[in-house]
């Protein structure tokens, strides 16, 4: 029964976080959150 409350909590818990950084990635914009900020081909002005 406590491990089915724990298991439950964790589950909800890293999918409240997953969310989180998700809007918060979002709310950077398309080229600010990603990965490849610094090298990628779209980013540079010609």
């Amino acid at each position: 029964m406590i491990a089915d409350l724990v298991i439950g909590a964790l589950i909800f818990s890293y999918a409240a976080w997953t969310l989180y950084r998700f809007v918060k990635k979002s709310k950077q914009g398309k080229c600010t959150a990603c990965a490849l900020k610094d090298g990628c081909p779209s980013n540079k002005r010609g």
